[in-house]
């Protein structure tokens, strides 16, 4: 019986070692949890890797699931980050670490010492956490849950690119706008917002509109960029976005978890209205925004 037992317990052993050793994905693994959403992580990463001096292209296999490659002289290592909502506002975040030259050296190493490969992947992870954990004391995204938009009408100038553009895109328009309604005399109704008209979160890019509420009238002037456009009340999830506009797009990712995890419908096409001025300066977690996302009727 005893040598029963003991050829079981060796067998498991050589099983356990075997899979460590030659079939267990990562050769290291660093996580941590977060308060905020999966597309926050994901967009943080994304931003973190264009800091560095030689980025190489993050592969997204879906929101939750990056693939980010990180050259460090001759060494060039691949980090694999799977974030995952855990709870309210929560996530969990894992980094699996690969060295593909070393790999075998590394599995056999990590058990019996304190490796540099290992130090040096957990200090990576923690330059990403600070990062992100600093991001998240510049924002704020309260979630209100059903509202409605409200009926206006608008000049616009359509425009396409990146997430992380819009907010340049706005300020380059901004005073072709504002010019359009001085010269032409006409009166403003509200405050500007932005209508998301597609978003591939594959690839991180928008077609938008940036609208200026007015007041309409039978004798509006043609413009060769500018376009109008009336808008109906509309059900819609709400947020309250505080922080720099470059990334109200965290309330996006927020109200599409939210929309989740309550079995609401959405179409992924938010509707931004912006209260204040950034050209005004001022603490960022002053300014606010109104994120609305639409409910599929």
């Amino acid at each position: 019986m005893k040598k029963k037992i003991l050829l079981a317990l060796l067998s498991t052993a050589v099983l356990v070692v075997g899979w460590y050793l030659f079939v267990r994905t990562y050769d290291y693994q660093v996580n941590f949890t977060a308060e905020t959403s999966v597309g926050t992580v994901n967009q943080s990463i994304k931003s973190w890797n264009s800091s560095f001096d030689d980025p190489q292209p993050i592969v997204q296999n879906r929101l939750g699931e990056l693939i980010q490659t990180i050259k460090n002289g001759d060494t060039v290592r691949t980090y694999v980050w799977n974030v995952e909502n855990v709870g309210d506002s929560q996530v969990k975040v894992s980094a699996g670490i690969i060295d593909e030259e070393n790999s075998l050296k590394h599995r056999l190493a990590i058990p019996f010492s304190d490796t540099a490969f290992e130090q040096e992947s957990k200090a990576k992870v923690q330059e990403f956490f600070q990062l992100l954990n600093n991001h998240l004391k510049k924002i704020k995204v309260t979630v209100e849950g059903e509202s409605e938009t409200q009926a206006s009408f608008c000049a616009y100038i359509p425009m396409k690119g990146l997430q992380i553009e819009k907010a340049m895109g706005m300020m380059n328009t901004y005073n072709v706008l504002t010019n359009f309604m001085i010269t032409g005399n006409i009166e403003p109704r509200g405050t500007p917002f932005v209508e998301v008209t597609h978003w591939n979160q594959e690839n991180d890019s928008i077609s938008y509109n940036f609208c200026f509420p007015i007041f309409k009238n039978e004798q509006l002037p043609n413009h060769p960029e500018i376009k109008y456009k009336k808008f109906f009340p509309k059900k819609a999830l709400k947020a309250v976005y505080n922080g720099n506009y470059i990334t109200s797009d965290r309330a996006w990712y927020a109200l599409q978890e939210y929309a989740n995890a309550n079995n609401i419908e959405v179409e992924l096409t938010p509707l931004e209205i912006f209260y204040n001025n950034p050209n005004m300066g001022g603490d960022e977690l002053n300014w606010k925004a109104e994120i609305f996302m639409p409910i599929k009727e």
